[in-house]
């Protein structure tokens, strides 16, 4: 007899990985540090942190790298119900060093890895009426056709159900052509109730002569809000004929991996709490301030409880 899943706010699905750094750089060798990267994991954990019930689908490697994510991913109070533990292929691993002081380096070992095999069938029932949001990226569909054809089942059996769908582009140029991933990413993004993009990734999902041609492009085929992410100068939301737009929080940039994700995980978290458009894009910036202030991809996540540590004087001490 099956068994009903725990209702939860927010379902993501993806591949996670072990993610390697390297003290120095890595043709030297020397000392590295294991901890789990993956955007859409990277989301699960900065909504879980704000205290939203969230379930991550994916497939591990029946292996030591797979527990690890899956034991990590666990102590983050995430859901892990329907993820699937694969005997037959490995967790894929990225590895990461810093080239120069302010630009990193990420080499990725995923090619038929156990994430790469996501199909339709892992989805099935990891979402229903009851969710509210169904967020999904653009890597997804990257890594292999049957992972596409899962992304795009889930977001249109979504659509079915009157879920609400959130998409980030996030273009990773290494695992196909902008060519390829157009006419994919297009689709998604039409069909989603939210799209994400950095400012560079736009154009792969509308085609528009200005940033704002491009966003109303997406409105007037039936998106509901596209978010536009500038790092360091901010953030904007076009939604209907306006925008709002906020700029990025203040604080001394260690590592800008997965600040991107952050900065997605806040906005959807303000929207769950009803707030406007002006508040989820200021949340956004807090957590991606928050991302970008330590090593890691998502380790610097902030509670609910830490959300106004940004509002303090640099320097100060909280006693």
């Amino acid at each position: 007899m099956d068994v009903a899943l725990t209702a939860v706010d927010v379902v993501t699905f993806g591949e996670s990985m072990g993610s390697i750094r390297a003290a120095g750089l890595l043709r030297f060798g020397g000392t590295m540090n294991m901890t789990m990267g993956g955007a859409e994991s990277n989301v699960a954990i900065g909504l879980a942190r704000l205290g939203h019930a969230v379930r991550w689908v994916g497939r591990l490697g029946d292996d030591e790298v797979g527990e690890y994510v899956l034991r990590m991913l666990r102590a983050e109070s995430v859901d892990t119900e329907q993820v699937t533990l694969d005997t037959a292929r490995r967790t894929g691993l990225m590895l990461v060093e810093k080239r120069l002081p302010d630009i990193a380096r990420v080499a990725y070992y995923r090619a038929g890895s156990a994430g790469s095999a996501l199909g339709i069938p892992d989805l099935d029932g990891a979402f229903d009426a009851s969710t509210r949001i169904l967020h999904v990226t653009g890597i997804t569909p990257a890594l292999s056709p049957s992972a596409a054809e899962a992304a795009l089942w889930a977001v249109r059996t979504a659509k079915e159900l009157g879920v609400l769908v959130s998409f980030d582009v996030n273009y990773r140029a290494a695992l196909w052509s902008r060519e390829a991933a157009s006419a994919v990413l297009t689709e998604l993004a039409r069909a989603a109730d939210i799209v994400f993009a950095s400012d560079d990734e736009l154009s792969l999902v509308a085609d528009g002569e200005t940033e704002e041609h491009a966003a109303q492009a997406l409105i007037a085929a039936g998106v509901d809000q596209v978010v536009v992410k500038r790092g360091a100068d901010g953030a904007i939301a076009w939604h209907g004929t306006q925008s709002t737009s906020v700029p990025a929080r203040k604080v001394a940039a260690v590592d800008t991996i997965g600040a991107g994700d952050a900065f997605t995980a806040g906005y959807l978290s303000a929207l769950l709490d009803g707030e406007n458009v002006a508040a989820r894009l200021d949340r956004g910036a807090v957590l991606g301030a928050f991302a970008v202030s330590a090593a890691g991809d998502w380790e610097a996540s902030p509670t609910r409880r830490e959300l106004s540590m940004l509002d303090h004087a640099p320097g100060s001490t909280l006693r």
